[in-house]
């Protein structure tokens, strides 16, 4: 008896948070009225995306509150309101969910209200039945299994109401791709964009610079070349140490685009040589990156730049002494892992470079997820998808 009517009384408060969101429902007929009305007006038209996304946070209300009780998840399948006002409109409009929605919340003021009513007698009844059914003839109870009863049909018709079709969901994810490829896109530009302008900057302070003082030695040294043969040989010799500064810098902004270490020595071998220059005590795990078809140079590229920018940050900013970098050959891709016993509390924010990072990696569709709680360690770890 007991189980009985702690089942009911949850059933209870199920149906009675469902009739609370109806009566919020008939309410919000009026948002959507007043919605049309300054629509209709197009002064007003900017108010239709913002009913509809609230619109879509009461279904999803009543998503949650059923997965509570069901223990299954009904599925959300929106198109994302982005964009500008116009494009916002007319994907509010054209979304199937919008629609899926507006159907349920009409049918649900009617049968969330009902099946509360319904259950409300039940409860007097039961008591009275089911306490003497149970207390005096020792049989199971007949009437408050009845509420049960009635959460579950609430629960069978929501799901039925606000779940989406197939094609809205192959619609939605389609949406949502497209919405996450932009982003990445713009990510991958901004990257590139900043890249540039770091080679521009090397190219005209470092190389450029030195390829000048190379170009007036040599001219002085032709206007001396009859008369001081001495100066000649000393502006000849400084003339070849501009030029070998000036090689130097170009290797240097060589390595700034596509480390040559990579062709070298591979992915796992230019690590190691991060790891043993980086200043930290760094332990660098390989899990078969080193064994069988490299990953494309893209990815390796990628990859060994973050391995780069995460000790540099870790050397720099987290106070650690030791760090482990592990390398793992995956069946989608290549994963990698960096963690250091610092202080933690890295924030994307703070110009530390993981945004740079997070960008190069979106660029080839790959994710990146940071850990790090104040007082450490923070760990960065990186998926990037290729084919071996």
């Amino acid at each position: 008896m007991r189980e009985t009517l702690g089942r009911a009384d949850r059933a209870s408060m199920q149906l009675l948070m469902g009739a609370g969101l109806a009566l919020l429902s008939y309410v919000f007929v009026g948002v959507l009225l007043f919605t049309v009305v300054a629509s209709l007006i197009v002064i007003g038209l900017g108010v239709l995306p913002e009913t509809v996304l609230l619109l879509r946070r009461m279904a999803g209300s009543k998503r949650r509150q059923v997965g509570r009780w069901s223990g299954t998840e009904i599925r959300e399948a929106y198109t994302p309101l982005t964009g500008t006002l116009v494009e916002r409109v007319r994907k509010a409009v054209k979304d199937p969910g919008t629609y899926r929605d507006l159907r349920w919340l009409f049918v649900h003021f009617v049968y969330g209200l009902a099946l509360l009513y319904v259950a409300l007698p039940l409860w007097v009844i039961g008591a009275l039945v089911d306490g003497v059914w149970c207390g005096l003839l020792g049989r199971k109870a007949v009437v408050l299994p009845l509420i049960g009863r009635l959460a579950e049909l609430d629960t069978r018709w929501s799901t039925a109401l606000l779940k989406p079709s197939p094609e809205a969901e192959r619609n939605a994810e389609l949406a949502q791709r497209v919405e996450e490829l932009t982003q990445t896109r713009a990510g991958a530009v901004a990257a590139h964009g900043a890249e540039l302008r770091r080679i521009e900057r090397d190219l005209h302070d470092g190389t450029q610079a030195r390829l000048v003082a190379l170009s007036m030695r040599m001219g002085l040294a032709r206007r001396v070349y009859d008369t001081d043969p001495e100066a000649v040989r000393k502006l000849l010799a400084d003339a070849q140490d501009q030029a070998e500064e000036a090689l130097a810098e170009l290797r240097h902004v060589v390595r700034g685009i596509h480390p040559p270490i990579l062709t070298d020595r591979g992915l796992v071998g230019a690590v190691r040589a991060l790891a043993a220059s980086s200043g930290l005590d760094v332990s660098v795990r390989d899990d078969g990156v080193a064994d069988g078809p490299r990953a494309p140079a893209a990815v390796e590229a990628a990859a060994y730049f973050v391995v780069a920018e995460a000790l540099t940050n870790a050397a720099k900013h987290s106070g650690a002494r030791r760090a482990t970098v592990e390398l793992a050959r995956g069946a989608a891709g290549l994963r990698l892992l960096v963690r250091d016993e610092g202080q933690g509390g890295a924030d994307e924010s703070g110009g530390s470079g993981l945004l740079g990072m997070r960008r190069r990696v979106a660029a080839l569709d790959g994710t990146m997820e940071v850990v790090s709680p104040a007082g450490g360690p923070t760990e960065i770890g990186v998926e990037l998808p290729c084919v071996w």
